[in-house]
């Protein structure tokens, strides 16, 4: 007898792209990058006030960047993975990519308003001021925008269908945003310092500095996977409400309650 052939690995995981089976997948994963996040924030946060040292130029204050930093970052990278997922969704015409946009949009604000407000408090005692027009502030203030039109668009039309696409094309266009904030600081003579950690140099920071910032990044991503993973289910149950397997989950879920 001949023997079967294995499917190929990557081959394997598209079937995930169907929401049946991404919709288990994402409830058992879920919790574990959540236990990560809460653990990883922990060691971040031990590090960043405990074991990192004062800093010899701006004191205590500097600390807030072990969250403004990892916010920073995450609401750029969030925006790219956002519109990464429309782009696939509107090429491919998955359910499930546009399922993903959505599910990453208000974590992705929740970070782009912790880096505004974090960088504000920083900004008081090092420029005199919680607000300048800076290039590197006006920039990613247009991102908070860009994700509250994109979430605010979505919402608004019914058609779930055309909710999609005008989402995906505000999250196509605004993603030109990104490049400009990361950018800015050297594009533009601005007030916001420039990056400490770059893949092309020696970070200009203690080593213990730098490792708490990226625990509390690495932190970040897993609360993002968790949370993104937890709000993505209610909106296949929701888009796939008329499915025969959505009706035997609700019931299963009636029954444990």
């Amino acid at each position: 007898m001949k023997e079967m052939k294995r499917p190929e690995r990557g081959k394997s995981l598209f079937r995930f792209a169907a929401p049946q089976l991404f919709y288990p997948l994402a409830g058992a994963l879920a919790p574990w990058f959540a236990g990560a996040a809460a653990v990883l924030t922990i060691i971040g946060l031990w590090l960043a006030f405990f074991v990192a040292p004062t800093d010899a130029q701006q004191g205590e204050v500097y600390r807030v960047i072990f969250i403004h930093v990892p916010a920073a970052w995450m609401s750029m990278f969030v925006y790219l993975i956002m519109a990464f997922w429309s782009a696939v969704g509107l090429v491919m015409n998955t359910r499930l990519s546009f399922m993903m946009a959505r599910a990453l949009a208000p974590t992705g604000a929740m970070f782009c308003v912790v880096a505004l407000v974090t960088g504000a408090l920083w900004g008081k005692p090092t420029w005199g001021a919680y607000w300048v027009w800076d290039a590197r502030l006006t920039s990613q203030l247009l991102l908070l925008f860009l994700y509250f039109g994109f979430m605010a668009l979505t919402e608004a039309i019914e058609d779930p269908r055309r909710a999609d696409k005008a989402g995906a094309i505000i999250a196509l266009v605004g993603a030109v945003n990104v490049p400009i904030i990361y950018f800015s600081v050297k594009w533009w003579n601005t007030l916001h310092q420039g990056a400490s950690v770059s893949l092309t140099k020696a970070p200009s920071m203690a080593a213990t500095m730098l490792a708490g910032m990226l625990v509390m990044a690495l932190a970040s991503w897993a609360y993002t996977i968790a949370v993104t993973l937890w709000r993505v289910r209610p909106l296949i149950l929701e888009r796939e409400r008329h499915a025969e397997w959505v009706a035997a989950e609700l019931d299963a879920l009636e029954g444990r309650i």
